[in-house]
C-alpha cells in the first residue's frame, strides 16, 4: 500500500500536467525539491525495485564477508616484488637457471648487479646471511628465498607461489 502511495505521489509531482498554471507549478516544484533534498523517498516503481535489489545484494555481500565467489575469481593476482641480487661474472650458470625457473612460472622479477652497488651487496649478504660466493640470491619482498637450490625447493613445495601471490592457484 505504501509503495503505491509513494509511486503515485512521485508520478503526481513529476508529470508536466498543470505546469503552465502558477498555483499548480509552484507547489509541484517545491515538492520536487523537498523530495530531492530528502533523498528521493518518492520514486517510480522501477527505481523502488532497483533500490530493493541493491539493498538485498548489499546484505548478501555483508553476510559473505564482503567477497562473492565471482568477484574473488575476477580479481587480478598482484605479485610481491621478486629481486635477484647477483654479482657480475660470478655464478653465471646459476643466474641463468634462476631466470629460467622464475620465467617458467611467469613470475616477474628484477635483477640487481651488486658489483656496482656496494649498499645493495651489503644488504643482500646481511639479510641472506651469506658470503659473496653464494650469490645470486633471490628475495620475495623482504623474505630471503636463497640461492638456486632453495628457489627450486620453494617452487616444488608451492611455497614460492604462496610467497609471491599470497595463495596457491587452482591447477586447471
Amino acid at each position: 500500500m505504501l509503495d503505491r502511495v509513494r509511486t503515485s505521489l512521485h508520478r503526481l509531482i513529476t508529470t508536466p500536467a498543470g505546469d503552465g498554471f502558477l498555483p499548480v507549478r509552484l507547489p509541484k516544484d517545491l515538492a520536487r525539491r523537498v523530495n530531492m533534498t530528502l533523498g528521493d523517498p518518492l520514486c517510480s516503481a522501477a527505481e523502488l525495485e532497483r533500490r530493493r535489489s541493491a539493498a538485498a545484494r548489499l546484505e548478501q555481500l555483508r553476510a559473505s564477508g564482503g567477497k562473492s565467489a565471482e568477484a574473488a575469481a575476477e580479481l587480478p593476482r598482484i605479485a610481491a616484488p621478486v629481486m635477484v641480487y647477483y654479482e657480475k661474472d660470478r655464478n653465471v650458470r646459476l643466474l641463468g637457471r634462476i631466470r629460467e625457473t622464475l620465467g617458467s612460472r611467469n613470475i616477474v622479477f628484477s635483477e640487481v648487479d651488486v658489483s656496482i652497488d656496494a649498499v645493495a651487496k651489503a644488504y643482500a649478504m646481511r639479510e641472506a646471511k651469506c658470503k659473496e660466493d653464494d650469490l645470486p640470491i633471490v628475495f620475495v619482498a623482504t623474505t630471503v628465498v636463497g640461492g638456486f637450490n632453495d628457489l627450486v625447493e620453494w617452487d616444488v613445495s608451492g611455497k614460492l607461489e604462496t610467497a609471491v601471490y599470497g595463495t596457491k592457484t587452482k591447477k586447471s
